[in-house]
Formats: structure tokens, sequence, C-alpha cells
């Protein structure tokens, strides 16, 4: 079953799938933006205890589940439950994970347009094309349409090829493009006056801080949703792992590429900040907290770009069309969690249910365009706080309490027969069962009271 559905044709192009599904907009601009927000190195310091306690063993739970089934998140949940209720209750948490996931896909592509028209504002600058420029960064509904639609394309014309020539393939080379863009960034903007401060911030922690609630359950947030977890992306990329995959080794790769990228981005978006502020770009408010996210990354490094001339066109170019590629290669798992349950539940072509799952998407991309005030923020707020965890919470209680403890040991035995005399069989069964479930009930339950 598993190779009729496709596979992995090796153990790099899984890695760079599964990391590229994880590093998104999140890790190259929102973990270092959080770092900056509450300590700096006191906040890097957290989460990088939580996101290998925290994200790596609920990672495996969905890596685990996936590859045992070869099925999609309904499926899977199903094939694992002992009895007819709870698999209406593993068939609800499913399909819910693949609604979710398509929500989210409709507001990032949204934003990721936003990062693409960017990205060619900065190439029609050195063509001469002003007009052309400004309007690319104007925001408005015909512009944000325009490019939402033309994001869509680019991810649907990916999924449409298949796990090998379309995940796999675009994977193996994206992610790639996207690491030497980011080091080659990197290295240029230390480079800076100003990147000094910035480094201070981001490397030198203020011990205190780190016991602070407020930064450990941000801390926490930041781990969880660093490997997107929660929606059964990884859960989907774990059923098409070949069973000759040692699953604790696989999945400690990709957790470490993932935290590696947040963790270099810093590296990069905290120094750019104080050169900035260097250049005369205002990126603290009246109060002395920072700006908000979304107003740093289009109008304060922006306002930077421009303050380096020539050379600030063409870093202004690499560094959006980084910001592309990370969006690309989150985007292309989200659309694969209702694709695959729409192959593989209902009997459809993978092309035809491709462009039509992706047209859904796009249309409901539409409506939150034109209820933008009222939509894209909700939208965000019930998927990535509440819905998420949520989820997230399921796919642990499965893996922890309602999946048998000796089929779990068989399945992870196919990869590597010595697994129970190891580490990671003596820690991880108790682990997702107990610590997991009651970290993410903290994150969700702080996301509730605000």
């Amino acid at each position: 079953m598993a190779s009729a559905r496709g596979e992995f044709t090796s153990r790099f192009g899984f890695v760079m799938a599964a990391a590229g599904s994880a590093v998104g907009l999140g890790n190259i601009w929102g973990f270092p933006t959080q770092a900056a927000s509450n300590g700096g190195a006191a906040f890097l310091l957290v989460y990088l205890i939580l996101a290998f306690t925290l994200a790596y063993p609920a990672l495996m739970a969905e890596l685990i589940i996936g590859r045992h089934a070869h099925a999609n998140a309904v499926s899977a949940l199903r094939l694992i439950s002992p009895n007819a209720a709870l698999r209406k209750v593993g068939t609800t948490t499913g399909i819910a994970g693949f609604v979710v996931a398509s929500l989210i896909l409709s507001f990032y592509a949204i934003v990721a347009g936003w990062m693409v028209a960017h990205c060619l504002s900065s190439a029609a600058l050195l063509l001469g094309m002003d007009g052309a420029a400004e309007w690319l960064v104007s925001f408005g509904f015909i512009r944000n349409l325009i490019f939402m639609l033309l994001f869509m394309g680019l991810t649907i014309s990916i999924i449409s090829a298949g796990v090998r020539e379309g995940i796999e393939r675009w994977s193996a080379r994206l992610m790639p493009a996207l690491l030497l863009t980011l080091m080659a960034l990197v290295i240029y903007v230390l480079t800076l006056d100003g990147a000094v401060d910035g480094l201070k911030v981001y490397l030198l922690p203020d011990f205190e801080r780190a016991l602070e609630p407020k930064l450990i359950i941000a801390a926490l947030g930041a781990a969880f949703f660093s490997l997107s977890l929660g929606v059964g992306t990884m859960l989907i990329y774990g059923s098409y792992v070949s069973d000759k995959e040692n699953l604790p080794v696989l999945g400690g790769m990709v957790t470490l590429v993932d935290i590696s990228i947040a963790v270099v981005a810093g590296f990069l978006v905290l120094p750019a900040m104080y050169v900035a502020l260097n250049n005369g770009v205002e990126i603290f408010t009246e109060t002395g907290a920072l700006i908000s996210e979304d107003t740093l990354i289009f109008t304060v490094l922006p306002e930077l770009f421009s303050t380096m001339g020539f050379t600030g066109l063409i870093v202004s170019f690499t560094f959006f069309f980084l910001m592309s590629i990370a969006a690309l290669t989150s985007s292309i798992s989200m659309l694969e969690v209702p694709v695959a349950y729409t192959i593989e539940e209902h009997g459809i072509k993978r092309h035809t249910a491709v462009w039509m799952i992706g047209g859904a998407i796009a249309l409901v991309s539409t409506a939150i365009l034109l209820n933008f005030g009222t939509l894209f923020g909700l939208v965000i707020s019930v998927t990535t706080r509440y819905s998420q965890p949520l989820l997230g919470f399921m796919f642990c209680i499965y893996a922890g309490w309602v999946w048998n403890r000796n089929a779990i040991l068989q399945e992870l035995r196919k990869g590597n027969p010595e697994v129970e005399q190891g580490l990671f069989w003596k820690v991880w069964p108790w682990y997702v069962k107990f610590v997991c479930p009651l970290i993410i009930l903290t994150i969700f339950l702080q996301s509730l009271l605000g």
C-alpha cells in the first residue's frame, strides 16, 4: 500500500520535506521577534530546552502513527483505535485536522503573497520600474488577490506532481536554497554597524528573566508551533516513510534542522533590527515595547533596506525571496493533508483532488480578503491559538493512551530492532503519555485566557 500511494525515496528527501514543512514564516520571522520581545537570550535558552523536550516527542507521536498506518490522519487514527467509540473520536480528530490545515493555508497564502510581491517590488526597483514597485507593496484587494492566487498556484503545481516528483523533489531543491540564502544574509548583516548590539541581546542571557511565567509560556508556544504540530502534516509525511527507516533518528534530524534554522534566523533578524535602529529607523514604540511582528517585517526592514542604497535593493530582494521559499515549503505540506484524505477516502485522482481542494482554499482566502478586518485575525486565532494545541493534545492521547504499547514497539522495531534497549523507548512512552499532554494543555489554557 505504501508504494502505491507514494513514498520518499531517500532519508535526505524526507528530512528536507519534513523540515521544510516545519520551517516557515514563524521560524524565520516569528521566533526571532518573540525572542526580542521576551528577554532575547533568556527566551532562546528556554526555547531550546522546551523544543527538544516537547516538540520532538510530539513530532514522534505523529511520525509513528503515520508510518504504521501508511494512510491519512483519519484512517490512521481509526486503525489504532480499539473500539467503535474511539474510532469515531479518531475520525473527528482527523477531519478537524485537515479542516484546520486548510484554514491555516487560507491565511498563510495571503501573507505569502505579500512576501512574493515585496520580492518582485525589489526586482522592479532594480530595473527602474518605480511605479510597478510602488503598486507591488501597496495594500489593496487586487494586489492581494493576484499574489494569493499566484502563491496557491505554485503550491498546487508542486502537490499535483505527487510525493516523489512533487514534495520530495522540490523540498530537496528549495530547502538548500533557503539555507544558503539565510546564511548569506546573516553574514552580510553581521558586518553592518549596530549588528553587535543585536547579537548582545540575542546571546547574553538575563537568567532571572528565564524564570518569568510570561517568558516560559511564550517559549512553550514557540516550541510547539515550531514543528507545525497538531494538524497532521507530520503524520502524513510519516506515512510516506519507508518501514526500513529508524524513526527516532529521522525525527531527531527533522527537529534539529528546524530548530537550527529558527536559531540561525535570530542571527539575522535581531542584528538587522539594531542595524535599522542605528540607521535611524524606529523599532520600538513610545512605551519602549518592540513594534509588532507584522509591522516590523513590512515597514522596519524595508526602511532599513532603503537606507542602504543599491545594495539595499539586492538585500531586500534576497530577504523576501528567502521568506517566499520558507512559506512555500510549509504550504505544500498543509495542502497535502486534505489532499491525502480526499484521495484515499473517496478514491479521487490526485490531480483532480489537488485542484479541487486548492481552489476551495483560494475561495476561502478571497472571502478573507473581502472581509479582511473581521476575518483575518479571527481565522489566525481560531486555528493557531486554539485548534492546533487541542489537536496536538489529541494526537498525544492516541499515541500515549489509546494505541497499544506493544504495537508501537513493533512499529519502531521495523527500522531499529534494538530500539527497546535504547534511551528513546525508556523515556518516550511515558513522556508522550503524561508530560506532552500536560504541557500542550498549558499552552491552550494560556491562549484561552489571553
